[in-house]
């Protein structure tokens, strides 16, 4: 059966989020609908998984809020549920930057199509920069783009008085997993005094659907946050697992590494798995061999 996986936000002013978290949770599960939807005062942030049919009818339900009625997804299809259960989640920001008086809903930068951003980003008058975590850039990125080496977007404002300058750099590009990151990113930027400031819309996932590979400029693969662990052109699953302890990608080289341990840690957190957590993996991992060895029986 294919699953499918949708994935939404939207920068609103939203009220009455503790009133709306347990009515929508409920409608989710009602629908057979798995994964996490975030709820902030600055708006929604969700990726949820089911049949086609349920996740229209959960759409259909979040448009006929008159504050969600132009919400844009994208969608994805998969083969294996990607989630455990639903999660809606009440937080400050829907993505957490630390700084309560950036207002994407307000003012955010230039949006560019799938189609137009190959044009911006050769632009030698252009600075293009990732606003994703080192982890997630180390797997994939775009051409000639700069790495923060951010371990968290919380670090990205930093990155951005260190790093660039408002009057020596003109033209700023920026770019993330599905546009709710830069977005909120440019946001920030223009409060700093940068003028021309570009985002790409849909994010890398829509430009890894809409763009030939004959014409991409894209390296690598693209970090997701759920079980595909990573996807290429034509969003097809990549060739990437999650470490458990740590939830970084692991490639296939890192699974010959002498500080690799299969479904216990990887070579990024291996020296730092506390003897607890390591127990807890150990008796997980233990438990799931026991249900592949009774599913083998079965």
């Amino acid at each position: 059966m294919t699953i499918t996986i949708a994935t939404f936000y939207k920068f609103i002013k939203l009220p009455d989020i503790s009133v709306r978290q347990p009515v929508l949770l409920s409608y989710c599960q009602a629908q057979g609908i798995k994964g996490t939807i975030l709820l902030a005062t600055e708006g929604i942030n969700g990726t949820i998984a089911g049949t086609p049919e349920a996740i229209a009818t959960v759409l259909c339900y979040l448009r006929r809020d008159p504050l969600l009625v132009d919400l844009e997804h994208k969608e994805s299809y998969v083969d294996t549920p990607p989630f455990a259960r639903m999660k809606v989640r009440l937080k400050k920001e829907i993505v957490t930057i630390g700084l309560p008086e950036i207002d994407p809903s307000k003012r955010v930068g230039t949006y560019v199509n799938s189609q137009d951003w190959n044009q911006i980003i050769q632009d030698p008058e252009v600075t293009v920069v990732d606003t994703r975590n080192d982890y997630e850039v180390s797997i994939g990125s775009f051409q000639g783009a700069k790495n923060p080496h951010t371990d968290s977007f919380r670090e990205f404002p930093e990155y951005v008085k260190q790093n660039l300058d408002p009057k020596k750099h003109k033209k700023v590009a920026l770019f993330c997993t599905g546009g709710i990151r830069c977005e909120k990113a440019t946001s920030f930027m223009l409060e700093q005094g940068f003028s021309q400031i570009y985002h790409l819309k849909g994010g890398i996932l829509k430009y890894l659907e809409e763009v030939p590979v004959t014409e991409s400029l894209w390296s690598g693969e693209c970090f997701v946050f759920d079980e595909r662990v990573a996807v290429s052109h034509g969003l097809e699953p990549g060739h990437y697992e999650m470490c458990p302890s740590c939830g970084h990608p692991i490639s296939e080289s890192d699974t010959q590494h002498p500080h690799y341990e299969e479904e216990i840690s990887c070579p990024q957190c291996f020296d730092r798995l506390t003897l607890e957590k390591k127990a807890r993996l150990m008796e997980r991992k233990h438990q799931l061999e026991l249900a592949r060895k009774r599913q083998n029986e079965d």
